[in-house]
């Protein structure tokens, strides 16, 4: 179900391309581009750190919510499919977060 609603969540995004600008803020993000949508996916990633550290469950859910949608929208921004990332993370189901980082630093050589 979850990935479900995230699927339904990017493919709104995705025709928000072709709302009207003046009805939708998703549609003003996507035509400010990918650095303003970096921008406030960072500033989203933060406010989910401090709803984090104060330990107040209902804050931090939204803005987790509000993280997820933002980084749907700056993909969107780049042109990456959501399904894409969706793949990424089912390759990497099954294998040790440790073995996984272990082998992107090998293949990156750092």
């Amino acid at each position: 179900m979850t990935d479900a609603v995230l699927s339904r969540l990017a493919a709104t995004i995705k025709d928000r391309r072709a709302a009207a600008g003046d009805t939708s803020y998703t549609r003003q993000l996507l035509d400010a581009g990918p650095r303003r949508c970096a921008k406030k996916l960072g500033e989203e990633a933060a406010e989910t750190i401090i709803a984090a550290l104060s330990e107040d469950d209902e804050a931090l859910t939204g803005e987790a919510a509000d993280l997820v949608y933002h980084l749907i929208v700056l993909l969107e921004s780049r042109g990456v499919a959501f399904d894409d990332v969706v793949a990424t993370l089912e390759k990497r189901m099954g294998v040790s977060g440790l073995a996984e980082k272990e082998a992107r630093k090998a293949s990156s050589g750092c």
